[in-house]
C-alpha cells in the first residue's frame, strides 16, 4: 500500500525549475507535520524542508531562498516548488509525514517511495 506516492522528478537544467508534489492515499484523513528528503547515491538521507499543520516552514541551508515548501489540505498534497536548481540538488526525493490518521489509527514515520531529480547540462 502505497500511503504517500511522489510525482514531479525529471531532468533539469542547472538554473532551472521542478515541482514536485507528494499525494497522500484517500485512506489518510489526516497528517501532522509533512516533510521532503533527499538522498544523493552514497550518501545520508537529509532534511530538505518541512512544514507543519500550522503552514510554519523549515529549511535546510542548501536550499534556503531557493525552494518553496507547501501543502493543500484539501487535497491532502504537498509540493516543494524547487528553483535556481544545481548540480548539487541531484538526489531522489521522498515524501515524509511523521504522524498520520490512517483509517482509525495514527501511523508514524511514512515514507514514499521517492521521485528522481537530476540537474545536469
Amino acid at each position: 500500500q502505497d500511503l504517500l506516492v511522489e510525482t514531479g522528478g525529471g531532468l533539469v537544467q542547472p538554473g532551472g525549475s521542478l515541482r514536485l508534489s507528494c499525494a497522500a492515499s484517500r485512506s489518510i484523513f489526516s497528517i501532522n507535520v509533512m516533510g521532503w528528503y533527499r538522498q544523493a547515491p552514497g550518501k545520508q538521507r537529509e532534511l530538505v524542508a518541512t512544514i507543519g499543520p500550522d503552514g510554519i516552514t523549515n529549511y535546510a541551508d542548501p536550499v534556503k531562498g531557493r525552494f518553496t515548501i507547501s501543502r493543500d489540505n484539501a487535497r491532502k498534497t504537498a509540493y516543494l516548488q524547487m528553483n535556481s536548481l544545481k548540480s548539487e540538488d541531484t538526489a531522489v526525493y521522498y515524501c515524509n509525514a511523521d504522524r498520520a490518521l490512517v483509517g482509525p489509527e495514527w501511523r508514524y514515520a511514512l515514507w514514499g517511495q521517492g521521485t528522481q531529480v537530476t540537474v545536469s547540462s
